[in-house]
């Protein structure tokens, strides 16, 4: 069943801390899925408007991210589709990042070449200062965000038709 190219973006500084999880998360994700058909694990790292050519050739997008979601540090929270689009639009300046997730996705709709099923994988950070390790809870949130990339990477291929 062809189910569209599905893009898993890691983006964050793996140089501020807990700010690098979504990269850590990427890199994990592209061991578990390297045998899966259309998936591709890229890490965003910091590269801004450089990721919007890769958004827009996905059919299918995942972004893992840090997020300030005023939550517990390590809480794992997964916004779909208009969910995700409201989350990054109520408040574009929830990430540390110089151009934000909701920028690039801003530039795709505007080409319109938004893919058209997307989720945003978001882990409350604790520690978003200068240090390459990522805190306790963010560290231990790492399998439950790559459960939850994978989970999206099956169901949108079961509900995929030919």
């Amino acid at each position: 069943m062809n189910t569209g190219k599905t893009l898993i973006l890691g983006i964050g500084n793996e140089l501020m801390s807990d700010d690098g999880v979504g990269v850590k998360a990427a890199l994990l994700l592209a061991e578990k899925t390297k045998q899966m058909d259309g998936i591709s694990c890229l890490d965003g790292g910091t590269l801004g408007h450089l990721l919007v050519g890769y958004i827009e050739a996905s059919d299918n997008l995942i972004v893992v991210d840090a997020a300030q979601m005023l939550a517990r540090p390590g809480e794992v929270k997964v916004f779909e589709n208009e969910d995700m689009d409201r989350f990054l639009t109520t408040n574009p300046n929830r990430s540390v990042h110089e151009v934000g997730l909701s920028d690039l996705m801003g530039m795709a709709l505007l080409g319109d070449h938004l893919p058209r099923r997307r989720a945003l994988i978001a882990i409350q950070p604790q520690n978003t200062d200068s240090g390459m390790e990522l805190s306790a809870p963010v560290l231990q949130s790492l399998p439950l965000v790559c459960a939850k990339a994978l989970e999206l990477v099956e169901s949108w291929r079961g509900s995929m038709t030919l």
